[in-house]
């Protein structure tokens, strides 16, 4: 089978698009032939050679896919030959990653694909949904009616949150670094969205909460503490998603008498059982049009590299050139 994968760690050129045997399924594993793939920044950070767990060598690149069932190994009854599936969590803590024609995927990582949902969108919506989920639901427990502010509501991630914040009745308030990006964080739904380099954020969203938000979401790496904390309201509470290396002055007094508190995200920490929880709200949102992708590109998976260097762009260069996600097809698909 065809794929996209590293022999060691290190730039975007290290990606080799070849062939590798096709896996066999073990127990409790299913077969998904791969209709689409998505890239998210870890991807990048680990295949530069970010020191979060042992690689398999040769090392499939890939978090994020969807496709189709086509065999099942012994003791996997979750799902038929020929089920639509998508899932996220590959390509971490040492499991082989999706960038290929075919995966072994343990049955526990994949949910249904609802009707009518194409896998671009589900491969697209896979990492930076649950992650929005996670954020919102699990650490932050958003109501209904409560204020939520997204620094970056275009993005992967912060399209997500814009979106689940909405569908379950809360207020938000978004921000893009350019008039496009305004744009969109309005056309999914947010309640204000503004231009954080040409306009003054903190007056907006004094303006749109007097009291302070309940929920603050940030994207960046290197939050502005001081800001967050004057913009939050009592028991306000503040998502992290971003940032490994950031160490940035925190304002410890403000923050405990308002009886802040202070939730970091990572995703492919969460167990079987809570990712199926974002799945199941996810694929209600999806099939009832609550949810949808927002996608910036579409390749082909022979360009693993080119999709690499223009997330690593955006991620790290700040190239803006991204409000979306970068989705790959296996070629022939």
């Amino acid at each position: 089978m065809k794929a996209a994968y590293i022999n060691q760690t290190g730039p975007a050129d290290c990606i080799v698009y070849g062939d590798l045997p096709q896996p066999e399924p073990k127990d409790g594993e299913v077969l998904v032939r791969v209709r689409a793939v998505s890239v998210n920044p870890v991807d990048t950070y680990i295949r530069n050679g970010a020191n979060y767990w042992p690689l398999p060598m040769p090392f499939i690149v890939g978090c994020d896919l969807a496709g189709e069932v086509v065999a099942r190994g012994p003791a996997a009854d979750r799902f038929r030959v020929g089920d639509r599936v998508w899932g996220t969590n590959q390509g971490l803590m040492g499991r082989q990653g999706v960038f290929a024609e075919y995966c072994a995927i343990y049955q526990n990582w994949l949910y249904p694909t609802p009707p009518g949902v194409d896998d671009q969108t589900a491969a697209a919506c896979a990492l930076v949904g649950v992650t929005a989920h996670l954020g919102l639901f699990r650490a932050a427990r958003l109501r209904v009616g409560e204020s939520l502010f997204v620094n970056g509501g275009s993005g992967g991630v912060g399209a997500m949150v814009v979106q689940m914040a909405k569908a379950v009745g809360a207020r938000v308030m978004a921000t893009g670094g350019s008039d496009e990006k305004v744009a969109i964080c309005r056309e999914l739904g947010a309640d204000l969205a503004v231009n954080y380099k040409t306009d003054d954020v903190v007056a907006a969203l004094n303006q749109f909460a007097p009291a302070g938000v309940n929920v603050f979401w940030e994207t960046q790496r290197e939050p502005d503490f001081d800001r967050i904390v004057g913009c939050l309201s009592e028991r306000g509470r503040v998502v992290l998603m971003a940032g490994r290396d950031a160490r940035p002055p925190f304002p410890v007094g403000p923050f405990y008498v308002k009886e802040c508190s202070l939730h970091g995200v990572v995703m492919f920490k969460a167990s079987p059982d809570e990712l199926r929880t974002c799945a199941d709200d996810m694929n209600r949102w999806l099939a009832d049009g609550r949810l949808r992708a927002r996608i910036s590109k579409v390749l082909p998976l022979s360009q693993a590299v080119e999709a690499h260097r223009l997330q690593e762009q955006n991620t790290l260069q700040k190239a803006g050139t991204l409000a979306g996600k970068i989705v790959l097809i296996p070629d022939g698909a």
